[in-house]
């Protein structure tokens, strides 16, 4: 049992279970029955997802210092009671059920995935590639 951390619209790995998406906005011009057959999400659970500004200011960070600045922002908001709450839920639901969660950027090092990613294992859960 464990999470994984995935690309939205990537293909599903044996096993993945429920696909979580942590993002501000659904998929374009994807209607909304076909979300979870074009692998994008079972569940949408944007209050995992950056602000609308901050979503802004995290695609158009240049630098690492531009990026660092947006982590600590993004980890601010994610320390907030209802996120939290949340991290909490999915880190102990990480030990008893496999389940992905994720988001549409290519790159997860310039991603706040990455963040959730880091914030889930301090929750002692248990994530796998």
């Amino acid at each position: 049992m464990a999470i994984r951390i995935v690309q939205l619209g990537t293909p599903r790995a044996a096993g993945e279970g429920l696909r979580l998406g942590t993002v501000r906005r659904p998929p374009r011009g994807v209607p909304k029955a076909e979300f979870a057959k074009r692998d994008f999400y079972d569940v949408w659970l944007p209050n995992l997802s950056p602000s609308a500004e901050l979503v802004a200011e995290g695609l158009a960070a240049e630098d690492e210092k531009q990026w660092k600045a947006f982590r600590r922002k993004f980890t601010a908001e994610m320390n907030q009671p209802d996120a939290s709450r949340v991290l909490d839920l999915l880190a102990a639901m990480s030990k008893q059920t496999s389940f992905a969660l994720g988001c549409y950027c290519e790159d997860e090092s310039r991603c706040h995935r990455s963040v959730l990613r880091e914030l889930l294992a301090q929750r002692g859960a248990e994530i796998t590639k």
